[in-house]
């Protein structure tokens, strides 16, 4: 129950990075809004590229630009206000503006989750059916997957944000994060958060855990199949397609798996960083390492630019 006399909180503040300098805190600011425009730069070409070029029309890239398409909004529900608050340190949002946040927030990155795993699907399909791909997945297969993705992160955000946002909260209003995040905001709610705490772990689980699990079984599967494959020329090939995948795989749900499934988060400044490598790098990672890399793409691009495409 509420403590009596308690006053209501109407805006929070974040805590953020106010215990850095100003000169760490200005480097901060230039080296995440670089890293946020070249993330939206990269992911805008991706998703060109893939719309005007008819060779990338394919299952694979129908994925990958659903991914690109997610990471962008992700990286723009939570970067400008983390930029905003390394210039002006204890910035205020209201109570509407934190739920909101927090609700793209999840929405997005669960989003994530789940594409990270149609796209394994995806892989095992190609390399451990190849025969039956074109079949297997189908435009219809395409949409149904990245329509349950997303239906799973809104999902997962509706639930959430009532939870979080049915607590009272009273006097105490300092987010110790730079961005209204789950854990940090039961922290100042007046009253019992056990059943809620637990909630976000069941929840936690379900789309952390069951994810990684699904992508394991393909992985192993793959292997599987990979080596038992006669020719060195055609294993190489085929690892070649998933290590891009894989490494984006391991970052994401390694930092998010260490920060969601501990036990009790202190919210100190070092998992603040932390929280920076799947807010602000693993956006920027996807397009990088999982497209950039691609000399389809690369071709691709510079069709679209009207050069001539390396041989």
């Amino acid at each position: 129950m509420p403590r009596p006399n308690a006053t209501a909180v109407t805006e929070f503040t974040f805590e953020g990075f106010s215990a850095l300098g100003w000169q760490r805190r200005l480097l901060l600011f230039v080296v995440f809004l670089a890293l946020h425009l070249v993330t939206l730069a990269s992911n805008a070409l991706i998703l060109a590229a893939v719309r005007l070029s008819r060779h990338l029309h394919t299952p694979m890239y129908f994925l990958l630009s659903a991914l690109s398409l997610s990471e962008t909004c992700y990286s723009v529900a939570i970067v400008p206000r983390m930029l905003s608050g390394l210039l002006s340190p204890r910035e205020a949002v209201s109570v509407a503006g934190c739920a909101t946040q927090l609700f793209f927030y999840l929405t997005f990155g669960v989003t994530n989750c789940f594409l990270l795993t149609a796209m394994g699907y995806d892989r095992y399909v190609a390399i451990c059916d190849p025969l039956r791909y074109a079949v297997v997945m189908g435009q219809r297969t395409c949409v149904h997957l990245v329509g349950g993705s997303w239906s799973m992160g809104l999902s997962t955000a509706i639930i959430q944000v009532s939870s979080v946002f049915s607590l009272p909260f009273c006097d105490a209003s300092v987010i110790s994060h730079f961005f209204c995040d789950i854990r940090p905001l039961m922290k100042l709610a007046c009253a019992d958060t056990t059943i809620k705490e637990l909630l976000t772990l069941l929840i936690s689980l379900c789309v952390l855990v069951f994810p990684m699990v699904l992508i394991f079984i393909s992985y192993v599967l793959i292997v599987s199949t990979i080596l038992k494959m006669a020719s060195a020329e055609g294993q190489r090939k085929a690892f070649a397609t998933c290590a891009s995948h894989l490494t984006v795989v391991i970052v994401h749900y390694g930092c998010t798996s260490f920060i969601y499934l501990k036990p009790k988060s202190q919210n100190s400044l070092q998992d603040r960083l932390l929280s920076v490598t799947y807010t602000v790098i693993t956006p920027l990672l996807n397009p990088v390492v999982y497209s950039l890399r691609n000399k389809e793409v690369k071709q691709a691009l510079l069709r679209a630019v009207g050069r001539k495409p390396l041989p």
